[in-house]
């Protein structure tokens, strides 16, 4: 494979998405890979190391390595502080990586280098201040402008699903009541849904298929549209960005999910700017794109 790649993985708690990139933000060869989280994280780590030593094999030239993985992460040094889905708790994966395959490498938050690539190469491209809100299981943000993303002082930046939108509500995973995420997320609409209508296999995407149908469906997708425009409201009101790109699972929905959401946001906003609502365009593939760019950025600064 000629020219300069970068290995890039996109670490999730089931499956990891792994490419090798060029510096333009092109992949040129993918793969898919479990994660083996239910072995524990050394497995995990060492998992990790395994494919992207493949990887950088089966490259020319590859320059550096990029890896997302979810959690709160120490972007400065290299470190998944805390990552629960695969187990994570202070793993200089960086450290471990370059010692591994003698590459340069950078660790990033997975949300945050989706919202990089969807900046730079996606729906927010040509725009300087941009959020993207990644809306699955759970729901996170990133905000990128200029290009970079923010990762806040302690490496947690970004957590919208646990702005409260329901005081005294659902019970969240965090240990709160009421977050966003507790009420709009892919996940809490398929609960909601399975509880009216005494369905315990009921999903999210079951809501989406039976809305013109089922007023039940049609009941639990309002109140989620509802909750999700009230914290994209206080997101604008802190963060006053040019474009809301909207990603993950719940974004396939697609016009049924941002028309609704656009209505509702514009008849809360009142000194905000509106900003421009859409959906992301680079799939499952910018958490590779966002990593490898990330990578790009470091080995360009250092």
């Amino acid at each position: 494979m000629s020219g300069p790649v970068v290995v890039a993985l996109d670490v999730g708690g089931t499956g990891m998405k792994c490419a090798l990139v060029r510096p333009d933000g092109t992949v040129v060869h993918e793969e898919r890979h479990p994660t083996l989280a239910a072995r524990g994280p050394e497995a995990v780590t060492e998992n990790i190391l395994e494919i992207a030593a493949g990887l950088a094999a089966r490259a020319e030239n590859p320059i550096a390595v990029g890896i997302a993985v979810p959690g709160v992460i120490d972007e400065e040094n290299g470190v998944a502080v805390w990552s629960s889905n695969v187990g994570f708790r202070d793993v200089p994966l960086r450290k471990l990586i370059t010692d591994r395959l003698g590459l340069p490498a950078t660790l990033g938050h997975d949300v945050r280098v989706g919202g990089i690539a969807e900046a730079r190469l996606g729906a927010g491209r040509g725009e300087r201040h941009v959020l993207f809100v990644a809306i699955g299981t759970g729901i996170a943000a990133a905000l990128v402008v200029d290009g970079v993303g923010y990762g806040g002082a302690h490496g947690a930046a970004g957590e919208v699903g646990h702005i409260v939108v329901r005081p005294g509500g659902t019970p969240c995973p965090c240990g709160s009541r009421g977050c966003l995420e507790a009420s709009a997320s892919a996940r809490a609409i398929g609960l909601r849904y399975a509880e009216l209508i005494g369905d315990p296999e009921a999903t999210a995407f079951d809501v989406v298929s039976r809305i013109d149908q089922d007023p039940v469906a049609a009941q639990v997708w309002h109140e989620a549209i509802d909750a999700l425009a009230d914290g994209l409201l206080t997101a604008q009101a802190l963060y006053d960005v040019n474009v809301l790109v909207l990603g993950g699972g719940l974004a396939e929905a697609g016009d049924t999910l941002l028309e609704p959401l656009r209505a509702e946001l514009t008849r809360r906003i009142t000194f905000h700017r509106m900003p421009r609502i859409a959906k992301a365009e680079l799939g499952d593939t910018a958490g590779c794109r966002g990593a490898a760019l990330l990578a790009l950025d470091h080995l360009e600064r250092d």
